[in-house]
């Protein structure tokens, strides 16, 4: 697909916590969007995004973010296009304000998740999700899943294809950057592991439900110090049978939407195994794809459910900000079909071939 004819204006609300950073990050140079304006809480708004935020990336602050004002979280920021990265305590009202505006806001937070009427979108899994916007009646408003979940879906998607997938137990080994800024101290952390994330099993759970239709789904999270990349120990049950090189060859072949359409943001491959007894591992495998793939390895049998393996995918590129970009993209292409469906991106479809 090529280019918009000029770029889409973005808003990131939330824009100076860990994952408005990685929005501004990847927004940076991506061939589509341009970030246009930056908002965040009173505390920060009228001050210069580079002296506002605390900046926590590898990569640079980019320049042009440096200099935005930071503005306060309202739909008077008049982009089409919103990226939302505001804590749960705040984000519905406020992201509800933007799409009742004629916004197009796709949220990282779980506040419109489970909203009959919202996509709960991972690009590559279920992109007729984004039927349900013929249903909103103003702006558009779209749900990422939660950072667990997005690495899980993207695993059972290519068995729930071929096999059926009937039950999950799954244990989670995830990520300090997932808990955001103000997560577990280093004292906390430090020769620990904290076997609890609060309503984080619950949410695993039924949005897996949501986005792949009825699969039970069991799930325990843990904390660990590992700065970025959620690792899932994941056991499961098909319906039909399928032999060790069947499912790896599940993995190895799938393809989505994003990859169809030759999205900016999506990887060759989003679901890759590797053969290596120790693989997947965080700070070795995290980037694979540009942190877009999900990583899998030690496929074997399991006693109780048939089938176990690891699956590895990057937080806050993959299971936040580079997933709801990927969602974007998804929406804008599919736009350019059904102008009414993403109402608040139409005039930039308007003159592609």
């Amino acid at each position: 697909m090529g280019p918009p004819p000029s770029p889409i204006p973005v808003a990131v609300l939330g824009a100076t916590g860990s994952v408005g950073q990685r929005f501004v990050e990847l927004l940076e140079r991506h061939p589509w969007f341009e970030l246009a304006r930056v908002a965040a809480s009173a505390e920060s708004a009228g001050r210069a995004y580079g002296d506002a935020v605390r900046w926590v990336q590898d990569a640079p602050l980019p320049e042009h973010a440096a200099r935005l004002v930071v503005e306060e979280c309202g739909p008077a920021i008049d982009c089409p296009l919103v990226f939302s990265a505001l804590d749960a305590s705040v984000a519905g009202p406020i992201e509800r304000a933007f799409a009742d505006a004629g916004r197009f806001v796709v949220s990282n937070a779980k506040s419109h998740r489970m909203d009959p009427s919202v996509p709960l979108l991972v690009p590559e899994v279920n992109p007729d999700a984004l039927d349900l916007l013929e249903q909103q009646e103003h702006g558009a408003l779209v749900a990422n899943p939660n950072c667990t979940t997005i690495g899980l879906v993207l695993a059972l998607k290519p068995l729930a294809d071929l096999f059926g997938v009937r039950r999950v137990h799954v244990v989670s080994l995830q990520a300090l950057s997932g808990a955001g800024l103000g997560g577990p101290s280093a004292l906390e952390m430090t020769d620990n592991v904290i076997p609890y994330i609060e309503g984080e099993e619950e949410k695993v759970a039924a949005e897996t439900r949501k986005i792949l239709g009825n699969v039970t789904v069991s799930a325990t999270c843990n904390r660990v110090p590992v700065v970025d990349g959620h690792t899932l120990c994941v056991s499961v049950e098909l319906e039909r049978e399928a032999t060790h090189d069947d499912i790896v060859r599940a993995w190895q072949e799938f393809r989505g939407a994003p990859q169809e359409l030759g999205l900016p943001s999506a990887p060759e491959r989003p679901t890759i195994y590797l053969g290596e007894p120790d693989a997947p591992q965080p700070r070795r495998h995290r980037n694979t794809g540009n942190g877009m793939t999900a990583v899998i390895g030690r496929l074997r049998p399991c006693p109780l459910l048939g089938w176990k393996f690891v699956a590895l995918t990057h937080n806050t590129l993959r299971g936040a900000a580079g997933g709801a970009i990927l969602g974007a993209e998804l929406a804008l292409v599919r736009s350019r079909d059904n102008q009414q469906q993403i109402r608040p991106l139409a005039s930039w479809n308007a003159e592609r071939p």
